[in-house]
Parts: C-alpha cells; structure tokens; sequence
C-alpha cells in the first residue's frame, strides 16, 4: 500500500541565528482515481469519476465513504466490489492510486452532473462539481427526528460524553502524533465509545473513511452515534455527516454560515468550539442530554 507518512531532510532556523539540520516526518499526499463500474454499462470501469487528493491508507474506507457523500450508494450492498488497479511510479512500484469500485444495482449510478470536472484536493471536499444543484444531494439514509418528546434515533448524548470527545480522538491520532499535519474524524456511540478513527490531509477525506468503514461495517444508517472531527466544521462536512444518517456532528473549532443552515435544514445536531469545559450547540440542541433538559 502506499505510504502514509515520508522523511524529509530540512534546515531548522532559530531567531537567535541557530541553524540545525535534521530530518522530519511529513504526512503523505497522493492522487487517488477513482473509476465506477456501473451495471449493465460495459467498460463503464474505465471512466474515472474524480480525482482526489489524500493520504494513502484505508483506500476503500475512502471511496465508499465518498460515494455515499455523492448519493450514489446507501448500503454495503450498492458496492459489489473494489479493487486497486495496475499503476507503477518511476521506480516500478506499485502506486495503488487507482480504485475501481463496481456499483450492484441498486446503486443510483452519478449523472454527468455529478462527476468531477477537477481535482478535488485535500482543502475542498465539493470541488468541481459540475453543477452547483448537485451539492444539495436528496439524501438516500433515513434520521429520525430528534424532538424531546421522541429522541426515537437514539442519539442523545450526555453532555459530559461529548465534552470528552475531542480529548478522546486526539489521543488516538496515531498519525498527527508523528506529522502534526492531518485532520482526524472519529465516530463514536451515545456513550462515547470510540467506534472507528480515520486520519486524513484532507478533514474531507477523514470524514469519508469512517463513512466508507460504517457501510462497509453495514451499520448504515448510523444512528444513536456523534461524528466528531479534529477541525472546524464546514457545509460539506455536515452534508457528508447528514448522507450517513448521522444525527450529531461535533467540531473543535467554528462552524460556517452555510454549515449551520444545512444542519438546521436537514435535522443535524451542530456542535463547535468543544473545548473540554463548555461547547457551542448551533442547531437542534434537544440531542444533548443536561440536567436542564433532564429535569
């Protein structure tokens, strides 16, 4: 499999005019293609849907995640099969930056609408779609509603569990450990059970393989569960939040404008600025179990 992380020989420079040489470990950055087979289209496999940019590593968590995103799948079952197709760099190596993923048939494959007319990089997760309609996808998983009298998706969450879970997911950033330069995306349950933990360049892509894990785990829709991510929480992040049927969505730093409106919009319980003592709940707070609301 490709790298996830790489060594690089730098010049440190202190003010006070030090120089040191060493070597640093650099999170890796690769393109990743990925091509669709689509039922009863012949050599449907080799189109390429996009191109995105990520840190090699749980590749297949990735694409299935990212289809999910798209609406083109909904269950592990919408996925007959991926593989890694031929591709070698220069030095005759297999680079393992092809992916081919062959859709079953109750996939609804993607419309020229929804291909990717660019690069998706690690910095945009709704890049190049080729038409703006396409971003509000109609969602394909079900989420319950998440009103007091009901709280029937099963995703209320103590306060104190969601306090925690920032803390929890950085103590498992195996890969930030070493590079300091990746997001991480953690899904847990209601009770703060770590359930699977992605690290990426790109926060997307972090978000997108603990998707794909889910389906591929066939624990979609995932309800009673908080997706918390490393950063700050951004319109595409909620979408792909929402498309998992995933009730709660957690951040440590801010979210955007077009975020929180997606979120109130779409039933998603937004929350930022977790910082271990207090946290910002932006829409939906009924999903956050207090003693005000207990009483």
């Amino acid at each position: 499999m490709g790298r996830k992380t790489t060594r690089r020989r730098i010049v440190r420079l202190s003010a006070d005019g030090a120089e040191r040489r060493r070597e640093e470990t650099l999170a890796a950055e690769e393109p990743l293609e990925i091509r669709l087979g689509i039922p009863g289209v012949p050599g449907s496999a080799e189109t390429a849907f996009t191109v995105t940019m990520r840190t090699p590593g749980d590749d297949f968590d990735l694409v299935a995640g990212f289809l999910t995103g798209e609406g083109v799948i909904a269950s592990a079952d919408d996925l007959v099969s991926m593989r890694f197709c031929a591709g070698e760099d220069e030095e005759g190596r297999q680079t393992f930056n092809v992916v081919e993923a062959q859709l079953g048939p109750g996939a609804h494959p993607p419309t020229s609408g929804m291909r990717r007319n660019v690069t998706t990089t690690s910095a945009c997760g709704i890049c190049g779609t080729a038409s703006i309609d396409a971003v509000g996808k109609s969602a394909r998983l079900p989420l319950a509603s998440a009103s007091c009298a009901g709280h029937d998706d099963g995703a209320r969450v103590p306060l104190d569990v969601l306090l925690a879970l920032p803390d929890t997911l950085r103590e498992h950033q195996e890969l930030f450990s070493k590079t300091g330069g990746v997001h991480a995306a953690g899904l847990f349950d209601s009770v703060g059970n770590l359930l699977c933990l992605r690290e990426d360049v790109g926060r997307h892509n972090a978000v997108d393989k603990v998707v794909g894990w889910a389906l591929r785990e066939g624990r979609l829709p995932a309800a009673g569960t908080v997706m918390q991510v490393s950063g700050r929480a951004s319109f595409e992040l909620v979408q792909k939040t929402r498309m998992a049927g995933i009730g709660v969505l957690s951040a440590v730093s801010a979210p955007s404008s077009l975020a929180v409106e997606l979120a109130e919009k779409e039933n998603v319980t937004l929350a930022a600025f977790s910082r271990g003592s207090s946290v910002n709940v932006y829409t939906h707070p009924e999903r956050i179990a207090t003693r005000r609301n207990d009483a």
